[in-house]
């Protein structure tokens, strides 16, 4: 009888040599995608599985293989079935084509600030600038910085500084994940002049607190919340009377009115209004890259960029690339996502639904709502359609490759397929199909 010792030593000398399978050709071509020490990590694994008898010494290989990412980066694709279009936890704005054609383009070597006919430095970023200012006419200068939140900050450091910025206490408003406006505003060095009450502030309140240390009137769009009933605003036009600069955040980054969106803030609304400046996200309702907006006023938006924190705020190469694209280019998936009906939502999902009970699936489907997300158009509305399924498939599907991301209502898991482009439908039925709750 051989030995059970001797036999599991014999079958631990037939797992392959690290260097045998690195030579693999598979896995060598994945050191080139993810990095060798990714691929190693993968063989490594695999090697201890056969040494304690879970794989056989032949199978190390395949495993290994199997085990790899499919890109060096951690984060994962997401197949958005939430029904909400900016999902801040999902990175909001979907890019389109072209900025990520764009992206891809800018990821080598690029004349961001050199300009190739006379071989000298160019402004950076200069063909993103010209973009954004024709998609607004009435800013006088346009600036770009890395956030929504940096744009503001820029703002309150250059223009209020040891002065006070004037601003209503309904405005004073937290923007998620724990961070607030008046502690944004305060960590520059300006004093905040809270006017005005919850509900209602009026142009006296304002007036009563201008004085010669007022650095800037803030107007902050809450756009996350609503409050309804006996309240009262006053309006930027009223406010650009007061002579000092009227700074105006409007968050979601809409540069013109969207009839959809009646009650959302625009750009070039609140420049004609006499804001002289206004700042915003690029990646809400623009459909582009993270990117805070600022335009207004030559004066105002030249001092910003020229204040030393400019620089610390810039953005790469990359977002100038996919903001350029965003702008110039095809109507971005926020805007399909935004502006798809609900029949045609509806005929997808009857058909996605049929398809997947054909092969035994418990599916059916339910009429919903979707939302805007991002800190954007509280309390709208936009009908839309979902696939139900079993609650069951909701973590299968969550953590699976690539992962789709529904939500639970009323025991039953919704893909909701707003956000879902209709190219993607026979992908979702078989990422579906082959999920096992």
């Amino acid at each position: 009888m051989v030995d059970a010792a001797v036999s599991r030593e014999d079958f631990r000398r037939r797992v392959p040599r690290t260097d045998a399978l690195l030579a693999d050709p598979r896995l060598a071509a994945a050191a080139e995608r993810v990095g060798r020490v990714a691929v190693k990590a993968a063989v490594t694994a695999a090697q201890d599985r056969a040494r304690r008898g879970e794989l056989a010494p032949e199978e190390v290989a395949d495993a290994a293989v199997a085990a790899l990412p499919e890109r060096a980066s951690s984060l994962r694709p997401v197949f958005n079935a939430t029904g909400v279009v900016l999902h801040t936890n999902l990175g909001r704005a979907v890019l389109s084509d072209a900025a990520v054609g764009a992206v891809q383009a800018a990821a080598g070597a690029t004349d961001v600030e050199l300009d190739l006919a006379t071989g000298r430095r160019a402004r950076r970023g200069r063909g993103v600038l010209a973009a954004l200012a024709d998609a607004v006419p009435a800013a006088e200068a346009v600036h770009v910085v890395n956030n929504g939140a940096a744009a503001l900050v820029l703002a309150a450091t250059a223009l209020a500084q040891g002065r006070e910025i004037v601003v209503s206490r309904g405005e004073l408003v937290e923007i998620g994940d724990g961070f607030r406006v008046p502690d944004l505003l305060a960590s520059t060095g300006a004093r905040l002049r809270e006017v005005g009450t919850t509900n209602r502030t009026s142009l006296g309140d304002y007036a009563d607190a201008v004085g010669p240390h007022t650095g800037f009137v803030l107007k902050v769009h809450p756009s996350n919340f609503l409050v309804t009933g006996f309240t009262s605003a006053a309006g930027i036009a009223e406010l650009s009377d007061l002579d000092v600069p009227v700074v105006v955040d409007i968050g979601s980054g809409l540069l013109a009115p969207e009839p959809l969106l009646p009650d959302e803030p625009d750009a070039a609304t609140a420049l004609a209004a006499g804001a002289a400046l206004v700042t915003a996200s690029g990646d809400k309702l623009l459909g582009g890259p993270q990117a805070g907006l600022l335009l207004g006023r030559a004066d105002v938006v030249e001092r910003l960029r020229r204040h030393p924190l400019a620089r610390a705020l810039r953005v790469d190469k990359l977002t100038l690339a996919a903001l350029e694209a965003t702008l110039t280019g095809p109507p971005t998936p926020t805007h399909r996502a935004l502006h798809t009906d609900a029949a045609t939502l509806r005929d997808r999902a009857e058909t996605l639904a049929g398809r997947l009970r054909e092969t035994g699936l418990d599916a059916t489907v339910r009429d919903t709502d979707s939302v805007v997300g991002g800190g954007g158009a509280p309390g709208v509305v936009l009908p839309s359609a979902a696939v139900v399924l079993p609650p069951g498939y909701a973590e299968p599907l969550r953590t699976g490759t690539p992962a789709v991301l529904g939500r639970v209502e009323q025991g039953a898991l919704l893909l909701d397929l707003r956000c879902i482009p209709a190219a993607a439908d026979d992908e979702l039925y078989d990422i579906v199909r082959r999920t096992t709750p």
